[in-house]
């Protein structure tokens, strides 16, 4: 292992993969997402980048646990009671894994995301 395999994600090249939750997922809006997967670790479990979605509501249910730096937007996360957490520029926080609700981007959201999948 050497400095040269550090991850630095402001001169990573990493491409944009787009995507959109599949459709029965989504309950408003057109919620295109982006994530550019930096780093993932050799056993599959971790990974880290960046994660941008347009305006737009749809489920989620956590097989992860993921810590989130929201660099842009806003966005609102239910959970599967209705109770809500408003999310915004500068906030930090973890979605433990058995998460489920529903994620509403109010404006166009970009975060850091790091994750680590239960087995």
């Amino acid at each position: 292992m050497n400095i040269e395999q550090i991850v630095d994600f402001a001169q990573a090249g990493t491409a944009a993969e787009h995507y959109r939750p599949a459709p029965e997922k989504v309950l408003k809006g057109d919620p295109e997402q982006s994530v550019r997967n930096h780093y993932s670790s050799p056993c599959g479990q971790f990974s880290t980048g960046i994660w941008e979605g347009a305006v737009g509501q749809w489920t989620v249910s956590y097989t992860e646990h993921e810590y989130c730096e929201i660099l842009q937007g806003v966005s609102v996360l239910r959970d599967a009671d209705g109770n809500t957490k408003t999310v915004r520029a500068g906030d930090r926080f973890v979605i433990p894994a058995g998460f489920s609700g529903t994620w509403e981007v109010l404006e166009a959201c970009r975060k850091v995301y790091v994750i680590f999948e239960a087995k």
